[in-house]
């Protein structure tokens, strides 16, 4: 009981870390944002609910992802065409992704849980009355939500302040400008998802190391290729970004030269 009460201290105290310092760095913006992070944080919590309770997991996600996104765009930047076409573009690319990730998914068969869970579901029963596969293909539709956000946010951010200190720019011009921003960004996108890949799943690194794991065991691992995946279809769903984006501004230009 007190080990639960110290974590509660922990993560309070850690969540008003970050209040403070989004308030601080951001003033009132700061504060915006991190009303939209909770809101984000209940809306997550409110598809486990739903889908625990049997409705439609592809219903539940897309519904929810289209409020993520609304909240992460508009809640976290000024209001302007900017931010219209980072949505419009988000909504594009994840449409794309999903298409992409339902047959992956069933392709992979790597929902539910690895022989790494066994100790821990002792005595627990898997009978959920949920599809696992449902489960890993609507964590894997929301878990690429931020990366493709924030590459649309950051490229039609660029591009517009490309376009207001230079109205006549011809069209040819600011597509290689945004090709150049998407350049910028994607190597640090990868890196994000990289590292908090490789940083979630650290201990079960070292769990293959200690039993001498062979590759062909690592790679037909299911909690090893289950977030290697949505790593993957993130990644993918930020490269669809930058042309997208590009493309959607482009149409959207004012001057027309």
């Amino acid at each position: 009981m007190q080990n639960e009460g110290d974590q509660m201290t922990t993560i309070t105290l850690l969540v008003l870390i970050l209040f403070g310092s989004m308030l601080l760095a951001g003033g009132k913006q700061g504060f915006v944002s991190f009303l939209g992070l909770i809101f984000n944080f209940c809306l997550v919590f409110i598809s486990v609910v739903l889908i625990s309770y049997g409705f439609p997991y592809l219903i539940v996600t897309l519904i929810n992802a289209v409020i993520i996104l609304v909240i992460s765009i508009y809640f976290g930047n000024q209001q302007g065409r900017n931010a219209d076409i980072a949505f419009i573009t988000s909504l594009i690319v994840v449409g794309i992704v999903i298409l992409l990730i339902i047959p992956i998914e069933q392709w992979a068969q790597v929902q539910g849980f690895g022989p790494e869970n066994t100790e821990d579901l002792e005595g627990l029963s898997l009978q959920l009355g949920v599809k696992f596969l449902d489960v890993s293909c609507a964590m894997t539709i929301l878990s690429c939500l931020g990366a493709v956000a924030e590459a649309s946010i950051a490229i039609a951010t660029g591009l517009f302040e490309i376009e207001a200190h230079n109205p006549t720019i011809t069209r040819a011009k600011l597509r290689s400008e945004g090709l150049l921003i998407g350049k910028e960004i994607i190597g640090t996108a990868f890196n994000t998802l990289f590292f908090g890949f490789y940083g979630e799943l650290l201990a079960l690194f070292i769990w293959f190391s200690r039993l001498n794991y062979s590759f062909g065991m690592i790679i037909n691992d299911k909690i090893f290729i289950s977030e290697f995946i949505m790593t993957l279809i993130s990644s993918i769903g930020v490269v669809l970004t930058i042309p997208v984006t590009i493309g959607i501004f482009l149409r959207h230009k004012k001057t027309t030269i």
